[in-house]
């Protein structure tokens, strides 16, 4: 693992909820903690701008690895996968690290448990920066979407293993990567799999090194695609929206114009036609005119101006 490259990044196991779950933390937190939530295909070292940027600045940088993924333990039964473990994980890591009050910062299916978390635990949150994603009450409708869309086809039991069994895991996270840059939804055609739309002549996003790729190789060599094919993709429907859901945190959300979940049904009208504002009331919508799926890593120094400039505006009381 090429975690030497970082080495004011701190690495632990803790003990959460009948598992070890692995942790990355740097600085020493006198204005706060910052809790750092990747989604999928990344892992705590999709963070590592951010949490390097606010432990400068004067916070304590946390960033697990979810049940499941990279170095952090399976749970024993993958198809019971849910969101409210992720929420229960959460609080219970909270209480591990001592940490009275945080601020969350989320991307992908990240997203969702932070949006939960802040709504359920407002004594517990500073505020919640999210990318990517808005906070869709009621989750987001796929029936408008051809059957070959990655999610449909990886909700299937056993589909996406047999797709990415045909390939060794390097193959497999490159691919992802750079389907997931793009600006277009993944869809597959009939006679394709996922894995089939990019090959080894696909070059790797600018910003994207082989250094960066043999890291998260090797982390999902280590935890393998069977739970994160169960969190997110074939528990989404088990999610339970919150009844009368209202913020009483500052929300931040940063939006890659060129991110393909951009176009989902339903995304950019939640963010402009004032649905989500219903929600909650002290909102900032950002928007990055060349931001793709990965804008933090994309585009690292623009999108950690930003989070310390959330971090600033609302310091914790």
């Amino acid at each position: 693992m090429a975690t030497v490259e970082q080495p004011q990044i701190k690495h632990s196991h803790l003990a959460i909820r009948g598992l070890n779950l692995h942790v990355a933390q740097a600085g020493t937190g006198e204005l706060g903690t910052v809790l750092f939530l990747h989604g999928f295909p990344e892992i705590w070292y999709s963070w590592r701008h951010q949490m390097l940027a606010v432990a400068a600045a004067g916070y304590r940088a946390v960033a697990p690895d979810w049940r499941g993924y990279g170095l952090s333990d399976q749970p024993p039964e993958a198809e019971e996968a849910s969101y409210a473990d992720l929420q229960e994980d959460l609080l219970a890591l909270l209480d591990a690290l001592s940490v009275p009050k945080v601020f969350l910062v989320a991307k992908d299916f990240g997203t969702m448990p932070a949006y939960d978390f802040a709504l359920c635990n407002p004594n517990r949150t500073c505020g919640v920066m999210c990318l990517g994603i808005p906070f869709l009450h009621g989750g987001s409708s796929f029936t408008t979407l051809p059957e070959g869309f990655y999610i449909l086809r990886w909700r299937e039991p056993g589909r996406a293993e047999a797709d990415f069994g045909r390939y060794d895991v390097k193959r497999v996270v490159r691919t992802i990567y750079i389907l997931f840059s793009r600006s277009e939804i993944p869809i597959a055609n009939e006679d394709q799999e996922i894995m089939d739309l990019a090959d080894l002549s696909t070059p790797l996003p600018e910003w994207f090194t082989e250094e960066d790729l043999a890291v998260y190789t090797s982390l999902y060599e280590k935890s393998g695609f069977r739970y994160p094919m169960e969190m997110p993709y074939r528990s989404l429907h088990k999610r339970q929206p919150l009844e009368d859901p209202k913020f009483q945190v500052p929300v931040f959300v940063v939006m890659g114009e060129k991110d393909y979940v951009f176009k989902f049904p339903g995304i950019e009208a939640v963010l402009k036609d004032g649905t989500m504002a219903k929600f909650a009331p002290d909102l900032k919508v950002t928007y990055i005119p060349e931001g793709s799926h990965f804008v933090q890593e994309q585009f690292p120094e623009m999108v950690n101006e930003l989070l310390l400039s959330f971090l600033k505006d609302h310091p914790v009381a």
